[in-house]
């Protein structure tokens, strides 16, 4: 069976989904989960593109020890210093150098023809092998360029020692049969192809990153590229979890699997989806909370009859497994910690005692306590911004003939404890025109989302926000089993985020200085 090797640049290419910004711990708390999936490498950013940015893969080449760690790279010696100094400390590093090829590139945006764009990309890896003994070299817009140019690069790029070449379908555009030809084209016509490994990394702007990446396997490549959720530029890119389970479940007809630890994949996708904010879709594949839900009667007579009838793959596989153990409000710390390692976490006793405390509060408010809730509750109190604002009680007045009024008890971080009272254009404008009188800071809310992690009633619903301050943005999450409750909690901790921001990001401006 053949290993198809799998590149993560959910760190890179799913940061620039729009709306996305992910400080330094949240990338390096990614790059830990990504490393218990068992990615084989990843991309963890784009060193030249800030100083924060160069920190940030800073922080993850440090941390991370299983796993190849790579900066992406123009074609410049100065984008290649930046990747020098990025991955200082970095166990496996690898450099990834890129250089548009397609007609359209070459004119509109590099202003070269095809020998300025070869000897560019040329220099620029020879540049690179000085440090790197591992080099991906990417064809950008491979998709649109012609296949005599293709080869031509290919067999400059093999020639000079690149370890990968990657063949992007940049902006989506290829269907299946003609993305899986350019690689057998190159299999048949590059000099030396066995030297090095071809990398498929495919955007979804038409829907077929997926299909594309599988049709590239079939035609030979050796990578794949993508990102958890499938998040990205425009429409995303090529959803790891949807490759790794496409093989995994298709063995017989592709012949080749990833080694990832599949058992990883829900939890992964989680922790991502929390991070940048983005929700995946109910009936996104693999990962969305419909991909093993049944609802038509004829499809629930079948999966009682015999589960492969409806279901082609369990979900037990990517991590996701029912509750052996009830919770409730009667249930012990014992209990909850055994819990909590059963579904990959393992605190220490401060935090257990902060969690348990969440728990207990939730249980009295529901008969039972499922997994969802308390991976909600969980990874709400894994935040580690200091809690400047601590919310501490709420109380809301509305009516179809009177205006909302809020009033909020916040605790400071210096032990004082405010209550301020306000009115809105709504319940939850009133909570958080109240709680900026208690902050006094000025901040644009960019976003508000509300969904339930769990079904019935008493459903635990989590709130998302994302704030704005003289163009830097941040994200809060609040879980409650009261809405206006959770709206509160994400606001106040959306504020703690933007202080401790605002902090890293002044004492960065003074270093540069």
């Amino acid at each position: 069976m053949r290993k198809i090797y799998v590149f993560d640049t959910t760190l890179r290419d799913g940061e620039q989904s729009p709306g996305v910004n992910l400080n330094t711990r949240e990338k390096v708390e990614i790059a830990h989960q990504l490393e218990r999936l068992g990615i084989d490498r990843m991309e963890a950013g784009f060193p030249a593109a800030s100083p924060g940015d160069l920190a940030a893969v800073n922080a993850v080449a440090k941390a991370v020890k299983n796993i190849t760690v790579i900066g992406l790279s123009r074609s410049r010696e100065q984008d290649i210093d930046a990747v020098k100094e990025a991955l200082k400390g970095a166990e496996d590093p690898c450099i990834h150098v890129f250089l548009a090829t397609s007609p359209i590139h070459r004119q509109h945006k590099l202003r070269m023809d095809k020998a300025q764009v070869l000897d560019t990309a040329r220099s620029a890896i020879r540049y690179a092998k000085k440090t790197f003994s591992k080099i991906e070299f990417s064809l950008e817009d491979a998709g649109r360029t012609e296949y005599d140019f293709l080869v031509e690069m290919v067999n400059m790029a093999v020639e000079e020692g690149a370890s990968v070449v990657n063949i992007p379908d940049t902006v989506g555009y290829l269907s299946p049969y003609e993305y899986g030809n350019i690689f057998k084209h190159l299999k048949e016509n590059v000099h030396n192809i066995d030297k090095v490994q071809l990398s498929a990394h495919c955007h979804n702007d038409l829907g077929m990153a997926t299909a594309n990446t599988l049709a590239a396997i079939l035609n030979g490549a050796d990578q794949i590229e993508g990102t958890i959720n499938g998040i990205g530029e425009r429409a995303g890119n090529t959803a790891i979890e949807e490759i790794a389970m496409a093989l995994e479940t298709r063995q017989e007809f592709f012949q080749a699997k990833t080694t990832l630890q599949l058992s990883e994949i829900a939890r992964t996708s989680r922790l991502v989806s929390r991070l940048t904010g983005m929700v995946v879709p109910g009936n996104k594949a693999i990962v969305g909370a419909n991909a093993f839900a049944h609802e038509s009667g004829i499809h629930q007579d079948g999966m009682l009859k015999e589960k492969t009838t409806y279901e082609i793959m369990t979900p037990e596989t990517i991590g996701l497994k029912e509750s052996k153990l009830v919770l409730g409000k009667h249930s012990g710390r014992h209990a909850f910690r055994e819990r909590l390692i059963d579904l990959g976490y393992e605190l220490d006793d401060e935090a257990l005692n902060r969690a348990f405390a969440q728990f207990k509060d939730l249980a009295d408010k529901k008969k039972e306590v499922t997994d969802e809730d308390l991976l909600a509750v969980i990874e709400e109190k894994l935040q580690d911004a200091p809690e400047v604002y601590k919310l501490e009680s709420i109380f809301v007045t509305y009516g179809d003939e009177s205006v909302p009024t809020a009033k909020v008890r916040i605790a400071t971080l210096d032990g004082e404890t405010v209550e301020k009272q306000a009115e809105g254009n709504g319940s939850v404008d009133a909570i958080y025109n109240a709680i900026d009188q208690v902050s006094g800071e000025e901040v644009t809310l960019s976003d508000y989302s509300i969904k339930s992690v769990t079904h019935g009633k008493d459903a635990l619903g989590e709130v998302h926000v994302v704030l704005t301050q003289n163009q830097v943005s941040v994200q809060g999450r609040g879980v409650s089993t009261d809405i206006l409750g959770a709206s509160a909690r994400a606001y106040v901790d959306g504020l703690n985020q933007l202080i401790e921001k605002r902090k890293t990001y002044t004492n960065r401006v003074n270093v540069n200085l």
